[in-house]
């Protein structure tokens, strides 16, 4: 093959070329993304609707149902849950893992669109959807403990200024604050004052509504000068709403202190965090697709001294949850796993070809096929995760495989008295063809995995790739730096033209010990045909057998250090009671 002997006769181009495929490699090593496991988007949105005041069954038929009813009109659906809950509906819609999730979320507004007609006309706001994964488990935790600032505080300055701030960092997808909510005044009417004064509800919320605003006041102009009106009559504290009138009864000025407590409290008080037996308001963290979790966590950890000094001098910031160390630790096992296969690899020949300026041939071959295919993970958008550095792993084992082959043929004819170019001309083309199709027989192995379809098939696609893209790698680097090496570094005494040393004589008798042992093997064997017939065939009964019975999972487990536990009281148990007890 012409193109291989290019590439001999000019090494120190190969040699360039070889260096840049191992540069490209190292610097798509740092740039890559690192994850537990390969990134699958399932195409989910959810979509959320409010109605302060309604119960589950009025959310249920009056704000759900519609929804549903006009996203069952969108093609791709697989699965559509809705939750209802008191003021609030959550529907989840599933869609195949074809469907394109930008073109999905756009068919979700137009049905949302559609409904609104059919909605309820007090519904304060539209309907909202968000893209979500349902597979992607939050990478951090943050929780805010005091035992002197109120929860309502806390909340406040976790929504406003840590949200927005950890939102904007790089990684970072979303942020949601959970364990209390906003600061609020509460009205808590009593009903028998109402019905003293015959009051209604709709009276007191009107007087409210009325009372409580923020509204241009317009101006007063003289001559040549104009004055704006800007007082505020929004109320902030429960103090001021007290005095509030809410009508006139026989000449008496009936006031909302007459019928009601008002107190300082927030939005939702069926909401509690509690952080080592203390109130807290958490931060739930999850980050983008494909960013690389472990700097993700880091980055934000080393912004948290500047968080707590715009926080209260009360206030506690501290982690609670972080995804990042069973990562590191898994993948700290796979990467040295990956090192020691590579040395074990490379030893192995070493026994065998007892040579050292021969072994660096494929040892070369190796750390170029691996480095290589870092850099096609990185153009793929793939991470480092646990599966695709087992590929890498498997891969050293196949990779080596064809420099072997190309530099075992190149020495057969420098035994011979060619010369090192001459033979590594003639050798490498003699064996192009049969290393060709060895590399493609293995990837040929991986092709029904990349036809999968479904979520297995997107999970272990990278595998396979990953595996593919270094076999093909190591193909290209047998047909050209290989034979190069062999042409310009092996010398010709390393292959017989010198007395062989100590090692070469004990590994000798070694491998003549093997030959024999295996020869007497190999006549035992023919003598009893038919015995050995039988263990065959007792063989592949017993893999069928073992195949059956053996367990069988997803993943095998793993222990992450944290558990997990839900509690399920009866339906007429209060939030109080759940929360307080």
């Amino acid at each position: 093959m012409k193109f291989v002997e290019i590439f001999i006769r000019r090494p120190v181009a190969t040699t360039l070329i070889t260096i840049a495929m191992v540069l490209a490699g190292a610097v798509a090593f740092v740039s890559l993304a690192v994850s537990p496991l390969p990134q699958v988007d399932f195409p989910t949105i959810s979509v959320s609707a409010g109605l302060p005041g309604a119960d589950p069954e009025t959310m249920a038929t009056s704000v759900a149902a519609p929804l549903e009813k006009q996203f069952t009109r969108i093609a791709g659906i697989t699965e559509m849950t809705s939750t209802s809950n008191r003021g609030s509906t959550s529907i989840t819609l599933q869609f195949a893992l074809d469907r394109d999730i930008n073109g999905a979320a756009r068919d979700v507004q137009a049905a949302i669109n559609a409904a609104r007609s059919s909605l309820p006309s007090n519904l304060p706001n539209n309907p909202t959807y968000r893209k979500v994964n349902p597979a992607d488990a939050p990478i951090l935790i943050i929780a805010l403990t005091s035992d002197a600032v109120s929860k309502a505080r806390m909340y406040d300055v976790a929504s406003s200024v840590l949200q927005q701030k950890i939102s904007q960092m790089k990684g970072v997808g979303q942020v949601f604050v959970g364990g209390g909510a906003l600061p609020a005044v509460r009205v808590e009417l009593n009903p028998t004052a109402l019905n003293k004064y015959n009051v209604s509800l709709d009276n007191v919320s009107a007087v409210l509504a009325r009372t409580n605003v923020n509204r241009p006041k317009g101006q007063i102009s003289e001559g040549g000068r104009r004055w704006e009106i800007t007082t505020n009559d929004q109320l902030h504290g429960a103090k001021e709403y007290l005095p509030l009138i809410i009508s006139y009864r026989n000449g008496d000025v009936l006031r909302l202190s007459d019928v009601a407590t008002v107190v300082d409290s927030v939005e939702d008080v069926r909401v509690a965090g509690v952080v080592n037996g203390k109130p807290a308001v958490m931060l739930v963290i999850f980050r983008q697709p494909g960013a690389n979790i472990i700097e993700t966590v880091q980055n934000i950890k080393d912004v948290m001294p500047e968080f707590k000094a715009v926080l209260p001098g009360a206030v506690d910031l501290a982690v609670v949850l972080d995804r990042t160390p069973p990562i590191t630790g898994s993948l700290k096992v796979v990467k040295h796993s990956l090192v020691l296969s590579g040395i074990l690899v490379i030893l192995v020949v070493f026994w065998f070809i007892r040579n050292a300026r021969a072994t660096l041939a494929p040892a070369v071959a190796v750390f170029v096929s691996i480095m290589g295919t870092f850099a096609v993970m990185y153009l793929l958008g793939y991470s480092l995760n646990n599966l695709s550095l087992m590929a890498m792993t498997v891969a050293t084992g196949f990779v080596v495989d064809d420099a072997i082959v190309v530099l075992e043929n190149i020495s057969r004819y420098r035994e011979r008295g060619v010369g090192p170019y001459e033979a590594a001309v003639t050798g490498s083309k003699e064996i192009a063809f049969t290393v060709v199709s060895m590399s493609l027989s293995l990837v040929a192995v991986f092709i029904p995995i990349l036809l999968m379809e479904g979520m297995i098939g997107r999970l272990f696609r990278e595998f396979a790739v990953t595996l593919s893209a270094s076999i093909l790698i190591s193909l290209v680097v047998s047909l050209t730096t290989t034979p190069m090496m062999c042409a310009t570094i092996i010398k010709p005494e390393a292959h017989g033209e010198k007395k062989h040393g100590f090692l070469y004589h004990m590994s000798e008798g070694f491998f003549n010990w093997i030959l024999r042992l295996y020869e007497r093997s190999l006549n035992v064997a023919l003598r009893h045909s038919f015995f050995m017939l039988c263990l065959t065939i007792l063989t592949a009964i017993t893999s069928v057998y073992m195949f059956i019975i053996i367990p069988k999972g997803f993943f095998p487990e793993q222990d992450t250090g944290r558990i997990a536990g839900n509690i399920q009281a009866a339906q007429d148990t209060s939030f109080q009671s759940m929360c307080c007890a």
